[in-house]
């Protein structure tokens, strides 16, 4: 079961940046992002897009981190 289910991961992951690789070649449009009075640099569509999902995969692996942590200090706390 753990085999199939590592299978099926590998497949959704590479077919998730394939599908990232295809968006970038083919957006190279430079854009810039404005957020109240900042813009940042122009970048490339695509590599907008991949530093955003490097940030989602590195913020969905630490806060369920985070999130464990406070509840093991809970229940210490209801514990004692």
């Amino acid at each position: 079961m753990d085999t199939l289910t590592n299978l099926i991961a590998s497949i959704l992951i590479a077919a998730w940046m394939i599908t990232l690789a295809v968006f970038s070649i083919q957006n190279i449009t430079p854009v810039s992002l404005k957020l109240f009075m900042f813009e940042t640099f122009q970048l490339p569509l695509g590599v907008l897009l991949a530093f955003c999902a490097a940030g989602g995969v590195v913020l969905g692996a630490l806060l369920p981190l985070l999130f464990a942590r406070s509840r093991r200090t809970n229940r210490r706390n209801i514990d004692f």
